[in-house]
């Protein structure tokens, strides 16, 4: 089934020339079921890329979804044309009345700020809260994660020496998850990042871990009582984002005298004049197929109903 998208946003031409398949508002119409609704509270700076690479992951599953682009009320992005986020997203002020099956939560830019000096910070702590009455299921990504295990749990996060940069293979921790069903027993993430949780602190909040790495650090991480998942890294990232990271901090006046480390593992023979491969597609599409397969069995029918049964995800 395909992913119910505006014909003019950007990722509608991009996901249809890949086979992804989309529609519109007119054709979803006369279908006679009930579509998923899934928002995505995009916190990066290039709103364009972002909204694609998590669409491309939801629209690739049998179930007819309708995706909904959020942003901060009074925060205004530099980055994307206004134009843009005028046609496409809406304020959380004015869908904060409504309820979703579930919500994404992307990263954002501002690990070396602490949380509460984040400009926004009172209002995520707001939209954090309204998922336990309005979201069904909350997907925390990178930074989102981080916040999110912070404002329920108090698990802190702490700055690293250097940049987790790269591509590093994954332990599968719970191969009896629903969220992992059909992972092989390790997989490669992409992995950009300057601080970390610490797997004692996650495990002392009562929270499992489900994919985790020596070098990284704890990866997946599941959240029963308030129906999220953490992941700190990026599945959702294309072939090419880490590279773009990388010609990106190389030429920042920002990092001068700073080391800047070729990303590990992702260039083939280490080399930068290399096109990367993607090694991490298929369970990438696994992961989200998974999270919004449990949603579909577990949201109840009718939207009025979500937040107000208690019953946890299935895991």
């Amino acid at each position: 089934m395909p992913l119910k998208l505006p014909r003019t946003l950007p990722a509608y031409s991009v996901l249809t020339q890949e086979g992804v398949m989309v529609m519109d508002d007119e054709l979803a119409a006369h279908q006679d079921i009930r579509p998923l609704k899934i928002a995505l509270l995009n916190l990066m700076p290039k709103k364009i890329q972002t909204e694609t690479q998590f669409a491309r992951l939801i629209g690739a599953t049998p179930l007819q979804i309708e995706l909904s682009l959020i942003r901060m009320s009074d925060h205004e992005t530099k980055n994307t044309a206004a134009e843009h986020m005028e046609s496409f997203y809406r304020p959380f002020s004015e869908v904060k009345d409504q309820k979703f099956d579930g919500l994404i939560i992307t990263g954002a830019p501002i690990e070396h700020l602490d949380y509460e000096d984040v400009s926004y910070w009172d209002e995520l702590c707001e939209v954090m809260d309204w998922t336990q009455t309005n979201v069904h299921s909350t997907f925390g990504v990178c930074w989102g994660g981080m916040a999110m295990l912070h404002h329920f749990h108090g698990v802190p996060k702490h700055v690293l020496g250097e940049k987790l940069f790269g591509t590093y293979r994954h332990a599968n921790l719970a191969p009896a998850s629903p969220y992992l069903r059909g992972f092989s027993d390790d997989c490669v993430i992409p992995v950009s990042r300057w601080t970390e949780v610490r797997a004692p602190e996650v495990e002392a909040a009562g929270l499992p871990i489900l994919l985790g790495s020596d070098d990284t650090g704890p990866c997946l991480i599941e959240d029963p009582d308030h129906r999220a998942l953490y992941i700190l890294n990026h599945f959702e990232y294309d072939s090419d984002t880490l590279k773009q990271e990388y010609d990106r901090d190389l030429a920042s006046v920002q990092v001068q005298g700073a080391k800047i480390a070729m990303p590990v593992g992702y260039f083939p023979d280490n080399d930068a004049s290399k096109p990367p491969l993607n090694r991490w597609r298929s369970h990438a599409h696994l992961l989200y197929g998974n999270w919004l397969s449990e949603v579909y069995l577990t949201t109840p029918y009718e939207m009025d109903r979500i937040g107000q049964d208690r019953t946890d995800l299935r895991g």
